[in-house]
């Protein structure tokens, strides 16, 4: 009885607090593939440049933080990305791109919201997009932390 009540709390725990996801798409190419299975953890505490997964109709998303609540953003044709007119230094992206960007820039993120935007900028559909738009507070699931498969690429996800 003693395993069944700490099996279920662990299960408690880990849905809770450190949710598991498999990735769909390809959005965050190269960082992370379709069908990587990834660890996040519940937190309000971002940085720039963290990967984190988020609620948007019923399906979970995973894409950067870029900027917070009153920043301003602003996306170049080249794909250099300004927050509060200071360059984004961004090691991750492979091809810098504007891609589907259909707000107007400069573009000031709402109180309470979060800009995000996938890797790859090319095809990734994100607050670039009206579509997409901003996400709440309420809708982030947490920070992607760990990749636990495949084997090959088990470890820290930056």
């Amino acid at each position: 009885m003693i395993l069944i009540i700490a099996a279920a709390l662990t299960i408690l725990m880990a849905s809770r607090w450190m949710p598991i996801l498999q990735i769909y798409g390809t959005s965050m190419t190269p960082t992370l593939s379709e069908g990587q299975i990834v660890v996040t953890v519940k937190t309000d505490n971002f940085r720039q440049g963290v990967i984190i997964a988020f609620y948007y109709e019923n399906r979970l998303l995973v894409k950067r933080f870029i900027a917070g609540g009153a920043s301003w953003v602003d996306i170049m044709d080249d794909g250099k990305v300004f927050v509060d007119e200071e360059l984004v230094d961004e090691p991750y992206i492979e091809e810098p791109s504007k891609g589907n960007c259909n707000i107007e820039l400069p573009y000031q993120v709402p109180e309470g919201r979060f800009f995000v935007m996938g890797d790859h900028r090319a095809t990734s559909l994100d607050s670039r997009s009206t579509a997409l738009g901003c996400v709440s507070e309420e809708q982030i699931a947490g920070k992607v932390i760990f990749c636990i498969w495949p084997v090959s690429e088990f470890g820290r996800i930056e």
